[in-house]
């Protein structure tokens, strides 16, 4: 057994770096787009629980006989729901924490040791090709049901509502990325890590509010539940384009969204390096 340490590369500067990290991301993106047809058969594929979501939810208010719950008419709660695909879109990561984890079982990591590369930014530029190749695919779909489903949206007309659910769709990006980063470095700790990511993705369904929004809980456990980053994922955003956050509450959400990518920015640039200091690999 010999322990891998990182060799010794001279930098090539920021732009040099720069220029790496693009041409990862076009080759990836170019890779992705082969499978254009896969990802416009997902994309209609996962309507499908919409319909089902549509059918649930018109029941549940005529069994309530109420018009609203918690502030939210059924028409409301649709859009919202339809609005959480959007957000989820941009935010989750699929696959990435069992990728990080079976490359240092299987110790193909260590390619990113003996080679110029960064392992977070080489899958920060690989996850950006397949999220930007994913949307574009499934725009016209996606564009196609909110067409028929128009009547369940009151679009706002202020611009600022437009710019801040934009940037809340792409800092939702990062922190989908930098948790699962983190949580994919358990593979250093621990030879298996898959029942505790199950256990960590369904938790994160329901927190992120993608089975429902989270005011839907009521009183305490809304507010706890808002307290978290999960709701980052998917909630904020969706509550942001509906237009039910305040200027203010819009513009503490998206601060506290980015300290939060910054912890688990550090996090995980932290936990890499105690990680590496722990790995060793065998063979060439």
């Amino acid at each position: 057994m010999s322990s891998v340490e990182p060799p010794l590369i001279a930098s090539p500067g920021f732009m040099g770096s720069l220029r790496k990290y693009l041409r990862i991301f076009r080759v990836s993106l170019v890779e992705r787009l082969a499978y254009r047809a896969d990802f416009l058969l997902g994309t209609v594929l996962r309507f499908l629980p919409l319909v089902t979501s549509v059918l649930l939810w018109s029941a549940v208010y005529r069994g309530s006989g109420n018009d609203t719950i918690e502030g939210y008419t059924c028409r409301q709660v649709i859009a919202y729901l339809l609005l959480v695909h959007v957000s989820r879109m941009f935010s989750s990561m699929p696959g990435l924490a069992s990728g990080i984890a079976r490359d240092i079982r299987e110790g193909t990591v260590k390619r990113y040791l003996v080679q110029p590369l960064d392992l977070q930014a080489h899958l920060l530029a690989y996850r950006a090709a397949h999220k930007f190749a994913y949307i574009v695919t499934s725009a016209l779909p996606y564009g196609l049901l909110f067409w028929l489903m128009g009547g369940y949206f009151d679009w706002p007309r202020e611009p600022w509502i437009w710019a801040a659910w934009l940037a809340s769709l792409i800092l939702g990006f990062f922190l989908g990325f930098l948790m699962e980063f983190v949580l994919g470095l358990l593979g250093f700790w621990f030879l298996e890590i898959s029942s505790f990511l199950y256990l960590v993705n369904t938790v994160s369904f329901f927190l992120s509010g993608h089975l429902m929004p989270l005011d839907l809980f009521g009183g305490r456990m809304a507010m706890v539940l808002k307290e978290l980053p999960f709701q980052y994922l998917a909630y904020f955003p969706a509550t942001v384009i509906l237009g039910r956050e305040t200027p203010g509450a819009v513009m503490n959400g998206l601060l506290v969204e980015i300290a939060w990518c910054l912890v688990f920015l550090v996090v995980g640039r932290v936990a890499l390096r105690l990680g590496l200091r722990r790995f060793s690999a065998f063979g060439g």
